[in-house]
């Protein structure tokens, strides 16, 4: 389906509708709940894996790898406007779930952190680097995110393999616990799944 007969289609009309409102709100909330969460105290406690070594910055072999596997996605999708918003509606609802989880369970960051200087993040909200935005891992979230959302192996391979990568680059640094990183995937995979789930059940329209 090309943008034109993407645009036309009645159903996909309706999406738009819902799922531009929906993304948007969740973006101008989110950067501010950020700052609430930085704000306040949360619960600290003993990682084992990372007692198990010091922290390494490799903040630049995190951003880059991040970002540049969100651009060249992007990029796929954006000649398949059905997927790239199904991918949109996915991310949405993945960072709902950030949101609600972060507000239940917050959380000190590890005592041995080194700040991940995230300059889109931090272009988002006040500048100032964000430590407690922890339990789950969104830098892991969304690569798995977008390993699920890709059609072509080759995406798949190398989008599984970042994932894997950032994980580790992230408890390497000491930014996340490890339990963070872990339960990453399984968020990612839970928003993949209702979404299809639910256009499936509205558009017998499987993506």
């Amino acid at each position: 389906m090309n943008l034109k007969e993407f645009l036309a289609d009645k159903n996909k009309q309706k999406e738009l509708i819902v799922s531009i409102p929906f993304l948007a709100a969740i973006l101008i909330i989110f950067p501010q709940f950020l700052q609430f969460v930085e704000a306040r105290s949360g619960v600290v406690f003993t990682d084992p894996i990372l007692a198990l070594f010091s922290p390494i910055d490799l903040t630049w072999l995190t951003f880059g790898l991040v970002y540049l596997s969100i651009v060249v996605s992007l990029f796929s999708l954006a000649r398949k406007p059905e997927r790239l918003l199904f991918g949109f509606q996915c991310y949405g609802l993945m960072v709902l779930f950030r949101l609600i989880v972060m507000y239940l369970l917050p959380l000190e960051p590890p005592a041995t952190l080194l700040p991940l200087n995230d300059p889109f993040v931090q272009l988002l909200g006040t500048g100032e680097i964000l430590t407690k935005d922890l339990f789950f891992s969104g830098h892991t979230a969304t690569l798995f995110l977008l390993f699920l959302i890709m059609g072509k192996r080759v995406f798949k391979i190398i989008l599984l393999t970042s994932t894997i990568i950032i994980g580790i680059t992230i408890l390497l640094q000491h930014v996340h616990y490890t339990v963070d990183v872990a339960i990453a995937p399984f968020v990612a995979y839970t928003s993949y799944k209702i979404i299809d789930g639910l256009k499936n059940k509205l558009y017998n329209n499987s993506i």
